[in-house]
């Protein structure tokens, strides 16, 4: 069979917020708690990127060039590798430099701009488009948006801004009947080639590796490349999407954070290009490659999708419920875009450095995560909603994030906005 497989990981951390309470609101403007994302940062690239880097850099030395993959790098973890772990930075350009890794396109601050600011959008992927060229290399013409939410009208605008492709996730209730193993377009968007998830496979890495209760464990490098082997491509699609394309994407804190060490999970990555390259057929591809193949087979003959209603790769549900539904979510989302044009405003009035230093601390209070963790969903379940959340419950997290507002607000003579 014909195949295109293409690893893709995410790298983002967030700014984590100090216990910042309601009395300092007008005294103090420190938001963040330096020494928290410092250690963080530093545990995770001590048990993930480091290591993870090193094994990749490796098996690109060993597969001569064969063996590639693309990464998605927000500005924030950007931001903390160069202040608290700059050789993190070094080994990630040092992977670039082979030729075989390709950076994606996205927003700045991992934010939900595209659903609410258009030209907040605009502005933080030209800020990742600089920021990333300046440290890395120049972002390929493929984007990724924050959680890979999506829709008609974001696909719309990211055709707009000039991209060729975006990933997706592979969404049951987007694909109906169809299959994530082939290249799409939207309907809003003809000439954006759509660059899908496939979640049971990806999630097999990503969540399920160390489960000792499910009933595929241990998983082997050999029995995951069988599975890909067996993958059903005879599909009503098929004549249309081109060469049948297999996205593994995943957190790259996956290898050694979520999946630790000790689980085998470097292990089982070391020996997998080796068990994949026994299957005839497949070949390694980076995003744009896998666009620019679809460009020649002919876009125009690929599928379509129709999306509506937003879609991403959070939880069972694949909606925006992790970020927005319960009232404190809602409440706090509206009073970090409601103060947009206030702080703005006021950055253009002051000295060149504090404007761009009050924009930036605006934008870090944008990071999807501060919504991520004032989700109610599943706080009792203890799931993947409480994994480096730095809160004991969600109300903590909306209270805390609400007096730093109330300050900005302040700073912004924003009050008639009811935030302060």
């Amino acid at each position: 069979m014909a195949l295109d497989l293409c690893f893709y990981f995410q790298v983002h951390q967030p700014w984590r917020l100090r216990h910042y309470r309601f009395l300092e609101v007008g005294k103090n403007h420190q938001y963040f708690d330096q020494e928290k994302n410092a250690s963080i940062l530093r545990k995770v690239a001590n048990q993930c990127y480091l290591p993870m880097n090193d094994l990749l850099y490796q098996l690109i030395q060993e597969h001569e060039g064969r063996f590639k993959f693309a990464f998605s790098i927000t500005l924030t973890v950007l931001q903390q590798m160069e202040a608290y772990a700059p050789e993190v930075v070094v080994s990630f350009k040092r992977l670039f430099d082979t030729g075989c890794v390709e950076l994606l396109s996205e927003t700045s601050h991992h934010s939900l701009a595209s659903l609410y600011s258009e030209s907040e959008f605009q502005e933080q992927i030209e800020l990742h488009r600089r920021e990333m060229t300046r440290a890395f290399i120049s972002p390929s013409p493929v984007f990724r948006n924050t959680e890979l939410i999506s829709s008609n009208a974001i696909a719309k605008k990211v055709a707009s801004l000039g991209f060729q492709g975006m990933l997706m996730e592979g969404a049951d209730h987007i694909l109906r009947w169809r299959s994530s193993s082939f290249k799409y377009s939207m309907s809003s968007a003809p000439e954006l080639v759509a660059l899908l998830k496939n979640y049971k496979l990806s999630d097999d890495i990503a969540f399920r590796f160390s489960d000792r209760g499910w009933s595929q464990w241990p998983l082997t490098a050999e029995k995951y490349a069988n599975w890909i082997r067996m993958i059903d491509l005879e599909n009503p699609v098929a004549a249309r999407g081109g060469t049948p394309f297999l996205g593994l994407f995943m957190d790259y804190e996956t290898f050694g954070e979520h999946q630790w060490a000790s689980t085998g999970i470097f292990d089982f990555m070391r020996a997998l290009p080796e068990q994949l390259s026994r299957i005839e057929g497949l070949r390694w591809v980076t995003p744009f490659e896998a666009v620019q193949a679809a460009k020649k087979e002919g876009i125009p003959d690929l599928a379509i999708l129709d999306a509506p209603d937003p879609f991403s790769w959070a939880d069972v549900e694949r909606d925006l419920s992790a970020w927005q539904g319960n009232p404190i979510q809602d409440a706090a989302l509206r009073a970090a875009y409601r103060i947009e044009d206030a702080v703005k405003k006021k950055a253009a009035r002051m000295e060149l450095e504090d404007g761009q230093e009050l924009i930036e601390t605006w934008r870090k209070l944008l990071t999807s995560d501060h919504f991520y963790y004032m989700c109610t969903k599943y706080f009792a379940d203890g799931d993947v909603h409480k994994y480096f959340n730095p809160y004991d419950s969600p109300y903590d997290a909306h209270i805390l994030y609400m007096n730093v507002m109330a300050d900005l607000a302040l700073r912004c003579d924003a009050r008639e906005l009811g935030i302060a």
